[in-house]
């Protein structure tokens, strides 16, 4: 630690495991590690606020410590606080197009908006477009999901709740699923019918969640717990275990009265110090069929996977590649937004506070290699020698050079870069055509369409056409795939990763098992994530573990609120009235400002300090929220107390004596009186 009680490093075996660096106010500037001998790095910057503003990943070599793999993201806040911008690595910028507290109503990549929102009056989305893409959401009266409706008659789908809140039946034009729970709320059995299609596959655990041998399919099992949670063999595998809880070895299990051949495969798992599998081999006939290694930047995210695989030489000997396949990854938090081998890039934008994918961008390597270009500061120093040679400019100038080449590239050159330019002799025009041109690269743009928790069901292409498509059941296990154009499609239920190798998917502190539903090791965080340190949610039907350390219930829309007592109506009306004693005597436009930029719900209060005291009925209170909502995009306007009151006026939602006190109260000198002499 230092002086200030910060941790600085820690040591494994007398060697540095990691390091942090902080700066003068005490923030985590840069934090470090070695990962099977590469130095990781994540460095992070922060606005004059305190939040986080980019997050810069760098791999280097073991030995020359050569820049193997570097991605970064970039974020940008509104106002209030919210995060309304991120520019992906190589990207053009995110935006997100919202309203009052950060309601979604848009999204835009560069200057190109992509996805539009539609909500009702509780702010849940009811319509999503995406080109030629509709999709249509309704709701029960209890806030669950009930209907989605695609302009693809494909992937309608119907949610039947029972009365414990568990889903029970999912319906499509295909087939229907029928789901069973026990009393604690597991899933039991899964009922599949479709056209010649009748399925029923029942899960059988022990208490503490372990699969068990079905009763119907094995009625000579007579085992009915596992032993420290460690499942020792299934249908198909055997399994061992070393000292911490980890699966070490999966070999295929001999049948009953079956005669071993040596042709079992056997697949290993090795790990480093902090519980991470690092190293992962697939043998037969004690010949290597694949073999993968794992490295991790020090939060625990893999950043990169070499995969060598068996191949005939030219000899026509059959042995592992001496080139591994190289997959890099990059990250925007716990979200893994980013990967890139030698064929593509493929980048993920996902909706905002969540681990559900919503936008793919696919970008081919010799497209990516178009965009390289100097720096401006590179352009300068190449050629900025007397005789046309180089020169070499002092760090401070360098910083000054990337700051104007950012701004110039984002058409926002600030005044002080005018002014220094201007102290040089220099002008903007002068420094932009010293600049290497800025290639665009063709991409390929698709719609992640996805299940009630977030699993992806389909590509879709601005035209609207499927360009791929697949079938899950409820462990995330892939039963069919329809990829007629080859996409590369990895992402499984929330925050997985399907790992091609192995048949693990990456769920970024654990490898979970779809065939087992569970998890290869312990939870990190030990009791926290529940008794059974192994465990996937046992009800997968609805919640997910995107982290790979607890249940995360899926965050369905906002429920209807719970109907008020007449206690609270008239504490509530108390609140108002003296509320609105308070505005009248107290309040400002910048105050009504306030209000309105910091929580747009108050409708309520609103109207009521229209209606000059008097509780407004439940219809006024909806057409203020129906104005306020219309307004309150993020554009930067305020929404204006007088716009509020005219259009009030308009509707007829204010008598002619309280539009003329409230207009004189609030000096709208502009506001036309109603036409509504009766009220």
């Amino acid at each position: 630690y230092d002086e200030a009680d910060r941790l600085t490093h820690r040591t494994v075996k007398g060697e540095t495991a990691e390091r942090w660096q902080y700066d003068e106010r005490g923030w985590l500037t840069d934090i470090s590690h070695i990962s099977e001998g590469h130095r990781v790095a994540v460095h992070y910057g922060y606005d004059s606020k305190g939040r986080l503003a980019s997050e810069h990943l760098t791999v280097h070599h073991p030995q020359t410590e050569a820049l193997l793999w570097q991605h970064e993201t970039r974020h940008a806040y509104n106002a209030q606080g919210l995060a309304k911008r991120c520019i992906p690595d190589s990207l053009p910028a995110v935006e997100w197009l919202t309203y009052g507290s950060g309601y979604l109503a848009g999204m835009k990549l560069g200057d190109t908006p992509l996805v539009e929102y539609t909500r009702d009056r509780l702010h849940r989305e009811t319509l999503r477009r995406f080109g030629r893409y509709e999709l249509t959401t309704a709701y029960t009266p209890a806030g669950q999901l009930q209907r989605q409706h695609l302009n693809s008659l494909q992937y309608d789908r119907d949610y039947t709740w029972n009365d414990n809140g568990e889903l029970i039946r999912i319906s499509s034009p295909r087939q229907t699923r029928s789901y069973s729970y026990s009393t604690t709320g597991r899933l039991t059995s899964v009922h599949t019918t479709a056209a010649n299609l009748d399925i029923r596959i029942p899960y059988a655990t022990d208490p503490a969640g372990n699969r068990l041998p079905d009763p119907e399919l094995h009625p000579d099992s007579t085992l009915s717990m596992w032993p420290d949670n460690r499942i020792a063999r299934d249908a198909h595998y055997l399994y061992r275990y070393d000292r911490y809880g980890r699966l070490t070895e999966k070999t295929d299990l001999i049948p009953e009265g079956g005669i071993r051949t040596d042709d079992e495969r056997t697949h290993r798992y090795h790990y480093d110090s902090q519980h991470r599998l690092v190293h992962y081999t697939r043998t037969q006939y004690a010949e290597p069929l694949v073999e993968s290694r794992y490295l991790y930047d020090p939060l625990g995210r893999r950043v990169a996977k070499r995969v060598w695989r068996r191949e005939r030489d030219l000899t026509g000997w059959m042995s592992l590649s001496r080139k591994p396949q190289v997959t890099w990854y990059g990250w925007d938090g716990d979200r893994l937004t980013t990967i890139q081998n030698d064929r593509s890039r493929i980048q993920t934008i996902y909706q905002p506070g969540s681990f559900t994918p919503l936008i793919r961008v696919e970008t081919a390597t010799g497209e990516l290699a178009r965009t390289q270009r100097r720096s401006l500061a590179d352009a300068l120093q190449q050629s900025g020698g007397e005789d046309g040679g180089s020169v070499v400019f002092p760090p401070v100038l360098v910083q000054m050079l990337d700051r104007l080449e950012s701004e110039i590239l984002a058409d926002r050159v600030s005044e002080e870069s005018r002014r220094w330019l201007a102290s040089c002799g220099l002008t903007v025009e002068q420094m932009q055509n010293q600049m290497d041109p800025v290639y665009t690269p063709a991409r390929k743009i698709h719609l992640y369409h996805c299940d009630h928790r977030g699993l992806p069901l389909a590509l879709i292409s601005k035209e609207g056409t499927t360009e791929w498509c697949a079938e899950y059941d409820e462990w995330g296990n892939q039963l069919n795939e329809e990829n007629p154009h080859q996409l590369q499609q990895l992402i499984r239920l929330p925050g997985q990763q399907y790992d091609e190798e192995s048949g693990l998917y990456y769920n970024r502190h654990r490898y979970y098992d779809p065939l087992r539903g569970r998890y290869i090791t312990q939870d990190p965080i030990g009791l926290k994530g529940g008794w059974n340190f192994y465990q996937y949610p046992l009800n997968p039907v609805t919640n997910t573990d995107p982290l790979g350390l607890e249940v995360f219930p899926r965050p369905f829309p906002l429920p209807i609120p719970w109907p008020k007592s007449p206690a609270q109506q008239q504490a509530d009306d108390n609140a108002a009235k003296a509320l609105t004693k308070w505005w009248n005597d107290t309040a400002s436009q910048r105050i009504f400002d306030s209000l309105i930029l910091n929580n747009p719900g108050l409708a309520l209060d609103i109207t009521m300090i229209a209606s000059r005291g008097n509780v407004a009925d439940t219809g006024i209170t909806d057409r203020v929220n129906d104005i306020i909502n219309d307004r309150f995009w993020s554009d930067g306007k305020k929404t204006d107390r007088c716009d509020v009151l005219q259009e009030l006026i308009d509707c007829g939602d204010i008598s002619a004596k309280d539009a003329k006190s409230t207009q004189k109260a609030w000096n709208c000198r502009h506001s036309r009186q109603s036409n509504d002499k009766k009220r």
